[in-house]
């Protein structure tokens, strides 16, 4: 008994100071875990100012690291701490909810001022308590489901800017959690239907989603979230995003996710273009966009031989031949010279052919 009481002591404490740290350090963009070895290193590294910044934010500098805006955590204390953030969490979720499920009778019955002043503070805790758990466990679903509820209710602008630093600081160290990634989508929307800038929503993503391809490789789950952002481009938008992100495909030719992007970007195009564009010519620059597309498909094929480029190779078979499914539905001989086009038809599709025989004999 007296050793479960001293563990929950020690496990609260270890709690206490790095929801502290977190509420004292509102910039925190990165979180880790390190081994105890390694900090006396860091500690070396980081001079006097580190311990300065431990007592004045009162935290034990041999559990938590904190320089930069940079949080790292003794993996020595994750254990108790993580059961500490979880029944701590779980303790003030049920006092929420006792509080949501009072009837009006009860309410009546009861000081209104100081029955909401409480309710507030338990809406506070809950928000706090899930926060340190999810930068612990980021996938506790129940965590992120409470601050949905709560965030619903409140409305308010800056709670969802503070929602997308906080999925962004566990993604971190998570870059490929589902919930996280799902749940700033959740806050991405109620945004936009708030009336936020879409540009510099869709600016900050691009950037979060490269920074993190960097770091996590074939992060299927970042480049989705990118994909769904297509959505809400324009199509000089789109346009730009297909120049933008040619060289990091480039310089990454193994990471079939990022062709799968540009895949999206130029469905997109595709699904937006009308009959009367294609008709009248106003498709030029896109259908000049889609041969150098090809030519640049054909570069990287004959650069890197070998399976890397299938992607590459099968977006620009299975996207071409789309296009020119729209080409024969929308211009007949009556309106331009059919044979001229289908003359270009055909050297597209012998070019894809030549390119995909060289692929398989390799």
């Amino acid at each position: 008994m007296a050793e479960d009481a001293d563990f929950e002591a020690k496990a609260g404490d270890f709690l206490c100071q790095f929801e502290r740290i977190l509420e004292s350090d509102l910039l925190i963009d990165e979180i880790g875990f390190i081994h105890p070895s390694q900090f006396s290193k860091l500690k070396e590294e980081a001079g006097g100012s580190k311990s300065a910044t431990s007592e004045i934010m009162g935290y034990d500098s041999s559990d938590f690291l904190l320089q930069d805006h940079k949080l790292g955590v003794s993996t020595e204390i994750l254990h108790p701490l993580y059961i500490a953030a979880r029944n701590t969490f779980m303790a003030a979720t049920r006092k929420y909810r006792s509080f949501c499920n009072q009837d009006d009778q009860t309410v009546a019955g009861n000081h209104l001022s100081e029955l909401s002043n409480s309710f507030n503070i338990v809406e506070s805790e809950v928000m706090k308590h899930s926060r340190a758990l999810l930068l612990l466990s980021c996938d506790f679903g129940t965590a992120w489901n409470s601050r949905k509820f709560i965030l619903s209710k409140k409305q308010h602008l800056s709670m969802y800017l503070d929602e997308l630093l906080l999925s962004k600081l566990v993604l971190s160290y998570f870059p490929k959690s589902e919930q996280a990634w799902c749940h700033r989508r959740w806050v991405i929307k109620l945004l936009v239907q708030k009336g936020y800038t879409v540009e510099e929503i869709l600016k900050k993503e691009s950037e979060l989603v490269e920074r993190i391809a960097e770091m996590s490789k074939m992060n299927y789950r970042a480049w989705n979230h990118r994909c769904w952002l297509v959505s809400y481009m324009s199509r000089e938008q789109v346009l730009n995003e297909v120049k933008k992100t040619r060289k990091w495909a480039a310089l990454h030719v193994a990471d079939n996710c990022c062709f799968h992007y540009r895949r999206r970007l130029m469905l997109k195009i595709l699904e937006d273009i009308t009959c009367t564009e294609i008709s009248s010519g106003l498709s030029v620059d896109i259908y000049q966009m889609w041969k150098e597309e090809l030519d640049w498909d054909e570069m990287l094929i004959k650069r890197y031989v070998g399976r890397e480029v299938h992607a590459s190779l099968s977006l620009s078979l299975s996207l071409f031949n789309f296009w020119w499914s729209i080409v024969d539905e929308c211009v007949g001989p009556s309106v331009i010279d059919f044979t001229e086009i289908q003359l270009e038809k055909n050297v597209f599709q012998s070019r894809l052919l030549k390119s995909r025989f060289t692929l398989l004999c390799h």
